[in-house]
């Protein structure tokens, strides 16, 4: 069957470009470019300039700033799926002499090893890398500000050492990893470390007057794992679709799942956004988002994607400040999603059905509370309250007949069935919790037992 999405409706394709358009003239961009993508492929893209004779592209490449954080956490990841470093490791493991080696992988990915922001002064993103020749120029005498684990503190010189943890593992420069392992298998042939043309020039906007400066574009040096790349709308979109589905190539399903789940704590206050492994989440117009947004000196930019509908969009614009990309990216998925909603997969039937499963469907119940589990083909079982309050969680199979929670309350804990010595079913056993056919079923093991007056009403 067709897709319904290889193209947008004509209204919807005008609210997406009064939406870029608002951008580029409220944020006084030069110029301003806005993509989406559905299901892994492109839908639309538009774009406005201050020049018509300059106007931009969905192949027009910007700078994209820390939304190389994201690039670089692949090549992490991969390294792990290899089985080359585990991400409990400690960093000295692999990269000795730094003076936070004991700082996790993981924790350096999510935020959390309680490095500073920043490197020691001048700011480093307008002067040229070669000011850092090596790592403890980039830390400088005081690289941690909070202890690790603890809390969620961003931080770009935790990115320039997994870039050289990369480089380290792989014995090769992280530009080549990068474009090796990650660049050409995605086709993202308009990504780069160094700008190609078509690209744009980054400016700074006149706070209160509507003139320009030309900012200067730096070679990162050692911090280009954290800022360096140049993109386009197009290559951007491409990498979000893999960020949705994955690709065994690069990645697959299962670690990109992974780098979408929440491993930092919120900040105070700022429930709506949190971090993964390389990727930022968001809730925006009531839905999940996951990306990363990007600045440098003349450049902002935003991915955001709703892997649920399998939406994504892409903003890049050449202001320095002003233009709110993360904002515009998120209504333009939005506005599609509320538009076009998308088709539900036609149910099918089970392709085989186990009978043995089957007698475990229906009602089961933890003390008085109803619980209901159905078989589900993309993992197994489902365990979930009928009353729609309470803990439910879906299941795959596991070993010596057992289950393993997928999510929820009980992921990671193991469903067992407990039968009779014929066979019969008695019950399942969850964590320890007891579901039983029957509300306190006396022929279960239920813990504390069971009253044996049974059930009764009020006594006079």
């Amino acid at each position: 069957m067709t897709s319904p999405f290889e193209a947008l409706l004509p209204s919807t394709e005008r609210a997406l470009l009064h939406r870029v358009a608002v951008a580029q003239s409220e944020g006084r961009a030069p110029s301003l470019v806005g993509a989406v993508a559905r299901d892994g492929r492109p839908v639309w893209s538009g774009a406005r300039s201050c020049t018509e004779e300059d106007a931009p592209d969905a192949d027009t490449q910007y700078r994209i700033g820390s939304l190389t954080k994201t690039f670089t956490a692949v090549l992490v990841l991969r390294l792990r799926d290899e089985g080359l470093l585990d991400l409990n490791d400690p960093l000295d493991k692999y990269l000795p002499g730094t003076g936070v080696g004991e700082a996790t992988i993981a924790q350096l990915l999510s935020h959390s090893a309680g490095l500073a922001a920043e490197s020691p002064a001048p700011w480093w993103e307008r002067p040229p890398g070669s000011l850092r020749p090596e790592l403890a120029d980039v830390l400088g005498e005081r690289p941690v500000v909070h202890p690790a684990g603890r809390r969620h503190h961003y931080s770009n010189t935790g990115y320039t050492l997994l870039g050289s943890l990369i480089e380290a593992v792989r014995g090769k420069p992280w530009e080549e990893v990068l474009r090796c392992e990650l660049l050409e298998p995605l086709g993202m042939r308009r990504t780069s470390c160094d700008p190609q043309q078509p690209h744009a020039s980054g400016w700074a906007v006149h706070p209160w007057a509507d003139a320009l400066m030309s900012e200067p574009a730096q070679d990162l040096g050692l911090m280009a794992p954290a800022g360096q790349l140049w993109s386009t709308a197009a290559d951007l979109c491409r990498f979000a679709g893999f960020l949705v589905e994955g690709d065994e190539r690069v990645l697959g399903p299962g670690s990109v799942r992974e780098m979408r789940t929440a491993s930092a704590p919120a900040e105070a206050g700022d429930w709506d956004s949190t971090y993964g492994l390389g990727l930022q989440i968001v809730r925006r117009n009531g839905r999940t988002l996951i990306g990363h947004t990007g600045s440098l000196p003349g450049f902002v930019a935003c991915l955001w994607a709703d892997a649920e509908e399998g939406v994504a969009a892409v903003v890049l614009a050449n202001a320095t400040s002003g233009p709110l990309p993360a904002a515009a990216a998120a209504d333009l998925v939005h506005i599609v999603v509320e538009a076009e909603p998308r088709f539900p997969e036609p149910w099918r039937p089970m392709p085989v059905v186990d009978e043995a499963l089957l007698e475990l469907t229906g009602a089961w119940y933890w003390g008085t509370s109803a619980f209901g589990l159905k078989l589900v083909a993309e993992c197994g079982v489902e365990l979930y309250p009928l009353s729609g309050n309470g803990r439910g969680s879906r299941f795959r199979a596991g070993q010596n007949g057992t289950w393993t929670g997928l999510d929820g309350y009980f992921a990671g804990e193991t469903l067992r069935v407990v039968r009779r010595p014929d066979g019969g079913l008695i019950h399942l056993d969850l964590g320890s919790f007891v579901f039983t056919r029957d509300p306190y079923d006396p022929a279960a093991e239920v813990p504390g037992g069971v009253d044996e007056g049974g059930w009764r009403g009020l006594s006079s």
